[in-house]
């Protein structure tokens, strides 16, 4: 293309039969779009040849990883060296950075002249050169008394396995340095500073040229992620999602790919379209059947094939009335610098790229000095990463929990559950292991119709439960679910109870069934003492519950005086049951191995089948009896106070009720958001996050709420989808804002996974011990979002179960619909038993 308009001006003085004879020379060289959108296509599957481990050692685009996985965000400060190796000349560069609210930067620097027999020589003197010019520059600049980080821009093709480490692979542009080829030349860069021990220079990272380019631009534009370069070499890099790269282990967040397309077309992929100029040409080079397509665009040959060009014309007496020049014979000769107005070709290869791609609204940006300033940038950004790594880390170590410190948290979990049982440490106990009279579970002889309440958040359920025993055994179900208001829920009791019966009447008419006077079962999701099976105490409201007029009463009495003050129906209220003991009881219908019920979702408990002589409040020693745990309020004493950070601090002094259910605000989905929300806030407050913004969003408590740890820590969910998360949230992230906060929501479901397992554990071994055996066979049966939904959650709990209880071997199983279902279990159980008592 260059050529073409080399010559244009020629044009006009040639006779027409002259003209169709050069138009054959360059008919060739004339691109359609259909032609260009073609290479396009090739381009593209070479670069995700390139991108797979598999493919890549055949890709001839090697799409090398750079390590750069972020772009300058502004918040860059400090004085960087940088040290720039790619063609005929050596560049030391001296940048200040200024953290002036502005994005402002100042640069100084000094060209060296590199001689043909160091580019063409031995490696070791090559960059003994090298650091001896760096030496020199900074003697000019006065700044041998300062320790500084160093960025390398050497602008040739590198392996790199990290930011600061990269072997070469070939040397291009007449590079043929010896012993330097698959070599680590940042190693040989400092061994050859080592030499100087008057300076202190640390190489935090190597950059090529169009790295440096693409950094450059984008500390003054953020959006810029592509780099190109187009001179005496070509190459382009960009910012790709980590998910795509098959040659780097990880699939958070980007990295700057360095494409090295020169060599693309290099198995033949652009033979169509090379003319026989371009075929002499590659003969006559230092690399024949090498960088192909660098040949066809670069500078360092576009002048040498404008010289063929003009030779074969000549020749053939087309141009200079046949007369061929010394000029024209000598290779070489015709340099890029003869090739007027560059800024039309500019200008076209604008045009073209926004008429290939019409959907990318492309806007180009020139570079001034990008590759040694673009290494200084790279080096800042790798500079305030190390340290933003060291504050992030040192925030969230603290949620890292060792398997010595896990054992502890099981061990002190057990002594809180012995605490419990006993009659005179139970009154004290934060492990409060309440009786629930339930001492049976289903045999499959149970039948008949029940109704079945369902109180434990913010939606209430009635359901009729239809239990068919005999060979045809089976459950089914009805319900509806009605809202309970903030204001019900936070108003007197009486009004609380007045809107359950109202849900109760609506769904008798429904039903049809107002006159029947059901047996019916009321799974109330909150801590009860309970006297018998009929009779619960609330202990005291949790989950954002605070009706007065509650707490200390019995639930039941509360339910049917509500009953009796509408005077509409009449219900047989057989038994109070908590939504963990319900689990338990769905289960146990499925599995009679079920004897551990445990809720990790809203809140957080556990329950299981105690044997009646280890359970001093109750009378009898005959039998077992499922104890409700209540074990949220593990903690309350201040005995797991050494893993509880500010930030679980910060959420229990916020919450309505501070000091209380401690464990349950580390383990429970109701408070793991706002646990996430305050680290943000911590971490935003250091300028780690969001630009050092906190959004008015982000002030708001309750906003961060437990299903979006779920939807960001999913595994098929790429970056972007994560950073639209965020921005329904009103927080406005960049790429590796959101690996931070992916990151963070890691951490603190981890723990909490973690945390529930220990406990679960402690139960596990408790019930071993039990039975006396040296290898238990157990299922716990499980309800909540937070085991449901979560991605990692339930693998973590297990794998923690497993550590911590050896000797048990634990199944988990899905409950369906515990806390309906299961109150109709339990009620169906104590009707059976009850008729069993009366025979």
């Amino acid at each position: 293309m260059f050529a073409v308009h080399l010559l244009a001006f020629h044009f006009t003085k040639l006779k027409e039969d002259q003209i169709k004879k050069v138009d054959r020379y360059l008919y060739h060289m004339r691109l359609s779009d259909d032609v260009l959108l073609d290479v396009m296509a090739r381009f593209q599957a070479e670069m995700v040849k390139g991108l797979g481990r598999d493919t890549n050692p055949t890709a001839t685009v090697k799409m090398l990883p750079s390590f750069v996985r972020s772009l300058p965000d502004g918040t860059e400060k400090g004085d960087f060296l940088a040290v720039d190796l790619g063609g005929s000349q050596f560049r030391a560069h001296w940048v200040k950075v200024f953290d002036d609210g502005k994005q402002s930067s100042q640069l100084e620097s000094k060209f060296y002249p590199t001689p043909k027999e160091l580019i063409q020589g031995n490696g070791a003197e090559l960059f003994d050169y090298v650091a001896d010019c760096l030496l020199d520059f900074m003697e000019t600049k006065n700044l041998k008394h300062k320790k500084l980080p160093l960025g390398f821009t050497f602008s040739f093709p590198c392996k790199q396995t990290k930011l600061e480490e990269g072997f070469l692979l070939a040397g291009t542009k007449h590079f043929k340095v010896r012993g330097v080829q698959d070599t680590d030349v940042v190693s040989l860069l400092r061994k050859a500073l080592q030499k100087h021990k008057d300076i202190d220079v640390d190489v935090l990272a190597l950059v090529n040229d169009t790295v440096g380019t693409m950094m450059t631009c984008g500390y003054d534009d953020q959006r810029c992620e592509v780099g190109l370069i187009i001179g005496t070499g070509t190459n382009a890099c960009y910012m790709e999602e980590m998910r795509h790269i098959d040659l780097v282990e990880g699939d958070e967040g980007r990295m700057c790919i360095n494409t090295e397309w020169g060599a693309f077309g290099d198995d033949g992929a652009l033979d169509d379209l090379r003319t026989e100029f371009d075929r002499e040409l590659d003969l006559g080079s230092l690399n024949p059947g090498k960088q192909l397509f660098e040949k066809m665009i670069s500078s360092l040959y576009l002048g040498e094939l404008v010289r063929l060009i003009l030779l074969k014309m000549t020749k053939e007496g087309l141009l200079f009335n046949g007369k061929v020049s010394t000029a024209l014979l000598t290779k070489g000769k015709i340099e890029m610098k003869h090739v007027s107005a560059m800024e039309k070709y500019a200008k076209r290869l604008h045009k073209v790229v926004r008429r290939l791609v019409p959907n990318c609204d492309v806007r180009f940006l020139l570079s001034v000095s990008g590759s040694g300033k673009g290494a200084a940038m790279v080096t800042a950004v790798a500079h305030r990463l190390a340290a933003q790594r060291k504050q992030i880390d040192a925030a969230l170590a603290q949620f890292l929990l060792s398997l010595e410190t896990l054992r502890e948290v099981k061990n002190k979990m057990r002594t809180e559950l012995e605490y419990g049982l006993k009659r005179e440490t139970q009154a004290s106990a934060t492990v409060k292991m309440l009786p629930t009279y339930v001492c049976g579970t289903p045999d499959g002889t149970e039948k008949g119709k029940f109704l079945a309440l369902d109180l434990g958040g913010t939606n209430f359920r009635v359901l009729l439960v239809k239990i068919r025993s005999g060979r045809r055994r089976s459950v089914q179900m009805y319900n509806k679910i009605f809202a309970i208001p903030l204001e019900i829920m936070q108003g007197t009791g009486e009004e609380l109870f007045d809107h359950i019966v109202q849900c109760i009447a609506d769904f008798l008419e429904y039903m049809g069934i107002k006159g029947a006077r059901l047996p019916l079962g009321f799974t109330f999701s909150f801590p009860c003492r309970q006297a018998s099976i009929d009779k619960g105490t609330l202990v005291g409201w949790t989950k954002g519950f605070k009706a007065t007029d509650c707490e200390g009463e019995d639930v039941v009495d509360m339910l049917r005086e509500a009953i009796r003050r509408r005077n509409e129906f009449d219900l047989d209220i057989v038994a109070v049951v908590n939504d963990t003991v319900g689990t338990m009881m769905t289960c146990g219908y499925e599995d009679p191995n079920c004897e551990i019920g445990l809720i990790a979702g809203t809140g957080s408990n556990v329950c299981y089948m105690e044997d009646m002589k280890n359970i001093e409040i109750v009378e009898g020693n005959e039998g077992k009896m499922c104890i409700n745990t209540e074990w949220g309020g593990f903690g309350d004493n201040g005995c797991i106070d050494n893993i509880r950070t500010k930030y679980d601090k910060e959420v229990d002094e916020g919450s309505l009720n501070p000091g209380k259910q401690r464990y349950e605000k580390m383990t429970s989905g109701m408070y793991l958001g706002e646990i996430v929300r305050q680290i943000l806030i911590d971490l935003t407050k250091q300028g780690l996050l969001f630009r050092g913004q906190i959004s008015e969003s982000l002030r708001k408590r309750g906003i961060f709420e437990t299903k979006f740890l779920s939807q960001i820590e999913s595994d098929r969910l790429a970056l972007l989808q994560v950073r639209r998360i965020l921005q329904q949230l009103g927080l406005d992230s960049t790429c590796e804002d959101s690996i931070i906060v992916k990151e963070v929501c890691g951490a603190v479901s981890k723990r909490a996974a973690q945390l529930c397992g220990a406990g679960l554990a402690a139960i596990a071994e408790k019930k071993r011990e039990n039975r006396g055996v040296e290898r238990l066979q157990i299922t716990v049966g499980v309800d909540g979002t937070l085991y449901k939904l979560h991605p990692h959650f339930s693998r973590v709990l297990r794998e923690t179960v497993k550590e911590l209880a050896p000797q048990c071997d634990v199944t988990f199983m899905l409950s369906e619909d515990g806390s309906g279902k299961g109150a109709a279990l339990i009620t169906a159980v104590a009707k059976r038993l009850h008729n069993v008592g009366q025979k």
